[in-house]
């Protein structure tokens, strides 16, 4: 209800009333994003606005402008320094389409949910517009779009190689990954006059020349990897490599007559930075102007979660973490995320229930080793594949610690942890950590993300092997019943993956047959930018420049979702046809390990 939410006074001024009403006539930076304003530590927009604002600049918002309108923008005035652009918490892209290439009918960024809000290649698009508003103004751009599509780019949707971002949009500057270093220091830089950014760590520009004061590597240019192949999976690899604050060394990537040049990672923020952070004075919740419509649906994924950390050393070739905010993991004080709690309790829709403590990776707390705090991350071998590193530190007790005492603050009734749990660094903890979860942090299902059973698909995807889940699993169910409660994993899985055959499709189907899993959701594999997965899905190669197989038509794809969800009446004909393609009719009958039956269930009816 509106009169339990905060007023507009509570947040960045989003027009130009708004900004004279507090005697304002200018804005240093306007930032204009793709979601809906949500003034809230999970939105990027609202850490760089507030980040900003806290150093003395004045910050406007423009969110989710219309294209066509370009006097929206020019109401704000001539931004004294530059224009802020991110396409949101989403690359525009994933936001709009599935899997299969169709639009979305849900955009929960967006007020009410409604979708086409945000165009496609959004932060283009803003750049574009921004020009034509006030030609001479910079552009600087940033968030997960920008971030993932720094280099030349496979893009799915295009199925094409795309150049950086930075020549697409006309940007003057990129910033990736967490970029609060990164934004003061450009900030700073654009109000001396004549900025010069080859020194800033943390972000990317265009140059006529390759030469750069930090220590670099060359990547195979634009020209030589959007056809594909070795040059494509050496670059993502590079690219991947150098993520590191302490090690990484700057990349050079030559388009054309210009040379991309990334300079290397900014050193993350520490536990007392990040304390900073979080007591900026966020208003944790989306703009009033929206609640005609409905609110903005994402608010209530973050609304009562916390997060303590960030960085994953996990190293799951899918995902763009490493690439966007590294493998370094630093995380907040007790004191601050305690402070957060208690501030959440006195929310008046506040039921006693903390949904969330985690992050990218919930059970991380910081370095796994001791070499990494000095050294960097292993620029040889991942912490947790294809085996738990030796010298890995797997204490939870300082996790375990902060969750008792959020249990015990005043008005809290259930602690909950909902972000992804990484079970083979767990299996090597001691201090009792893994009793209490089953105890006290699970809502009756855990989700946990084991992607797949088969052992090629695995070492592909870059995860532990299925052994190491089946350990996990069995401890978690004893100490289920140890505790007295009747709980349930469920597990996160994905499809088509580079390297997953209708073999090894069919391999997990029987599996969750055997164990009586009926998944109601699997993820089919997207190629998003930035990933060694998507990598490996243009080029045919592993990460070993070694051929392997990619599912690419959408009915082999089809196929392999639908035997993860056999049981479905509708997926009926897609299983018999991939059994059938796979010379497997034995899984078609009336056996205990059958699939499916010899004929169509009715309607209504399941196996």
């Amino acid at each position: 209800m509106a009169d339990k939410t905060p007023g507009r006074d509570a947040f960045l001024p989003v027009s130009r009333a708004d900004m004279e009403a507090r005697g304002r006539y200018y804005c240093d930076f306007l930032l204009m994003t793709g979601d809906a304003y949500v003034d809230h530590p999970s939105f990027g927009t609202a850490v760089i606005s507030r980040v900003l604002e806290n150093a003395g600049y004045k910050v406007a918002i423009l969110s989710q402008p219309d294209i066509n309108d370009i006097a929206a923008v020019k109401s704000f005035g001539r931004p004294r320094y530059a224009y802020l652009i991110n396409s949101g918490n989403v690359d525009s892209m994933v936001a709009n389409y599935t899997v299969n290439k169709k639009r979305r009918d849900k955009d929960a960024y967006s007020p009410g949910g409604m979708p086409g809000r945000r165009p496609d290649r959004a932060v283009t698009v803003y750049s574009n517009l921004a020009r034509r508003a006030f030609p001479d103004v910079p552009v600087v751009i940033g968030g997960i779009e920008s971030s993932l599509r720094r280099f030349a780019h496979y893009d799915y949707w295009d199925n094409r190689v795309r150049r950086s971002i930075l020549e697409d949009s006309g940007a003057d500057l990129l910033i990736y990954g967490m970029g609060e270093r990164a934004i003061l220091e450009t900030a700073a830089a654009l109000k001396r006059g004549k900025p010069d950014f080859s020194k800033i760590r943390g972000v990317c520009y265009l140059s006529k020349t390759p030469e750069t004061p930090f220590e670099s590597v060359t990547l195979p240019s634009f020209e030589e990897i959007k056809g594909g192949g070795q040059a494509y999976m050496k670059a993502a690899l590079l690219e991947e490599n150098e993520q590191d604050f302490i090690r990484g060394r700057a990349l050079i990537q030559k388009s054309g007559e210009r040379y991309l040049i990334q300079n290397p990672p900014q050193k993350p923020l520490g536990t007392e930075e990040l304390d900073a952070l979080y007591r900026l004075p966020f208003a944790y919740y989306y703009h009033p102007d929206y609640e005609a419509a409905g609110g903005v649906p994402a608010i209530e994924e973050v609304r009562f979660s916390i997060t303590h950390d960030r960085g994953c050393f996990g190293g799951c070739n899918f995902c763009a973490l490493a690439l966007h905010q590294g493998r370094c993991v630093t995380s907040r004080s007790h004191a601050s995320v305690i402070e957060e709690a208690k501030r959440m309790t006195a929310f008046p829709d506040f039921k006693g229930y903390i949904h969330d403590v985690g992050g990218p990776t919930a059970n991380f707390r910081g370095a796994p080793c001791k070499k990494q705090e000095t050294r960097g991350a292993c620029a040889d071998r991942k912490c947790l594949f294809p085996t738990l590193c030796p010298n890995a530190d797997c204490d939870h007790s300082d996790y375990l610690e902060l969750l008792r005492k959020l249990r015990a603050l005043p008005g809290v009734k259930k602690v909950f942890i909902r972000s992804g749990i990484r079970y083979d660094y767990l299996l090597g903890d001691k201090s009792g950590f893994f009793e209490e979860l089953v105890r006290e942090h699970v809502s009756g299902q855990l989700r946990v993300a084991p992607e797949h059973i088969s052992k090629n698909v695995l070492k592909y995807m870059g995860k532990p092997f299925f052994d190491v889940y089946e350990r996990f699993e069995k401890r978690f169910y004893k100490l289920s019943e140890a505790a007295g409660k009747k709980q349930y994993l469920v597990p996160y899985l994905i499809s088509s993956h580079p390297g997953s055959t209708l073999s090894d499709a069919i391999e997990l189907a029987s599996y969750l047959r055997r164990k009586k899993i009926t998944p109601q959701q699997v993820q089919d594999f997207y190629p998003t930018p930035g990933t060694v997965s998507t990598a490996m899905y243009f080029t045919g190669l592993d990460t070993d420049l070694k051929p392997l197989f990619v599912a690419r038509t959408f009915e082999e794809k089809q196929m392999q979702r639908a035997l993860l969800q056999s049981h479905a009446p509708q997926n009926y004909d897609l299983v018999r046809r991939a059994l059938i393609r796979a010379g497997r009719e034995d899984l078609i009958g009336s056996g205990e390990n059958c699939l499916i039956r010899s004929a169509p269930p009715k309607r209504g009816r399941g196996r």
